[in-house]
């Protein structure tokens, strides 16, 4: 039997801020879109969880932060107290199976339907620009509604919207949380000058269009402390409405990873490549590059398989890797990887929607 925790330090515990983990694999937020209206988790969401608890760390799927956040329906919330209680069946179930789960902080913003935000209002932004595609409703795909630039005088209260669903994380009882500045959501179109073209103090220069990703993090530190807090960030990848990466990736995103140094977070996370598709870049950036300027621990994501991860830690380039997919029909992966045992490729028509099908029945254990 292959046994390739000799090969690489990737299957043994490691400390990333105050977040303990007992293995440097982690499962990376995976969207699953099995929840009903009110974004509650259910004890199935708790048994999916639960089972996946071998991962050295949890992140949880993107969970909307606000109702005026939510860009897809079945998704989850933190903003009640109904969705806290159910969050917590969660993650006393994970911290049973002896499991670590953070919470993945989100808001879509243009990304969305007037028919998911509350009265029928349009989705906000930074800017009023389009996006492309269609997003899902009760109704079935819709195509995005058009959003409106947000007032300078409104930030404050997307910022309060943070604060408070960190807070909720808290008591939900996660063992820390992450900011989702990623896949071209609201603070992914902050940053980027392509969905930016605000005049206003969060427009216009890198320094600006940071700003709101620095001023949600050190919202959310505020309430973890820095050492449970991380961030993801993808500073190429097209998704949710065919978003072009900013006009100067290097200077945007090194600025930023560089401001973010002085909260001392637990960890970065970064989508290399465009999410779930290539590890492409376009010519000049070099993502190695922009990870190499952050200081703490260093979380690598996209098509990763084991022999790519084990090369990659060698190299000092990553300190943990994340999978996505793979978790989907392998909830016991970490032990499948580090037996080199055959790994289960979950159907595409199972990933979304539906129950216990598809979700909890993966074989777990069997080598």
């Amino acid at each position: 039997m292959t046994d390739n925790s000799t090969r690489t330090d990737l299957f043994s515990p490691a400390r990333f801020g105050a977040i303990e983990l007992s293995n440097r694999i982690v499962m990376a937020p995976v969207t699953r879109s099995r929840y009903d209206e009110d974004g509650v988790p259910n004890e199935l969401h708790a048994t999916y969880y639960a089972q996946r608890a071998g991962a050295g760390l949890i992140i949880g799927e993107a969970t909307n932060i606000s109702a005026q956040g939510r860009g897809y329906a079945a998704t989850p919330g933190i903003w009640s107290d109904e969705q806290v209680a159910g969050w917590k069946k969660v993650t006393d179930a994970v911290h049973a199976a002896g499991g670590t789960i953070v919470s993945q902080l989100w808001h879509v913003g243009r990304f969305s339907s007037a028919q998911l935000q509350p009265d029928g209002q349009a989705p906000v932004a930074p800017s009023a620009i389009a996006a492309e595609g269609n997003t899902y409703t009760v109704d079935g795909f819709v195509p995005v509604s058009m959003p409106r630039a947000q007032e300078t005088e409104e930030i404050a209260g997307v910022i309060q919207q943070y604060k408070i669903a960190a807070m909720n994380a808290l008591r939900a009882g996660f063992d820390g949380v992450e900011v989702h500045a990623a896949n071209s959501y609201l603070l992914d179109q902050f940053l980027r000058d392509s969905t930016n073209h605000r005049t206003d103090r969060y427009g216009g220069s890198i320094e600006n269009r940071a700003r709101l990703t620095l001023e949600v993090t050190e919202a959310v530190v505020d309430i973890w402390g820095s050492d449970k807090v991380g961030i993801r960030l993808s500073p190429v990848t097209p998704d949710a409405g065919n978003t072009p990466p900013d006009s100067n990736v290097m200077a945007m995103y090194g600025y930023l990873i560089k401001q973010l140094n002085r909260f001392g977070l637990a960890y970065l996370h970064v989508v290399e490549g465009a999410t779930a598709t290539s590890r492409e870049v376009p010519a000049g950036v070099d993502l190695d590059a922009l990870s190499g300027l952050f200081d703490g621990p260093f979380i690598g994501n996209n098509n990763y398989d084991l022999e790519m991860a084990i090369k990659r830690r060698a190299q000092g380039k990553i300190d943990a890797v994340a999978f996505g997919r793979l978790f989907i029909g392998n909830p016991d992966l970490v032990e499948r990887l580090r037996r080199g045992a055959a790994l289960t490729v979950a159907p595409r028509e199972s990933y979304y929607g539906g129950g216990a099908k598809g979700y909890i029945d993966w074989p777990n254990g069997s080598y």
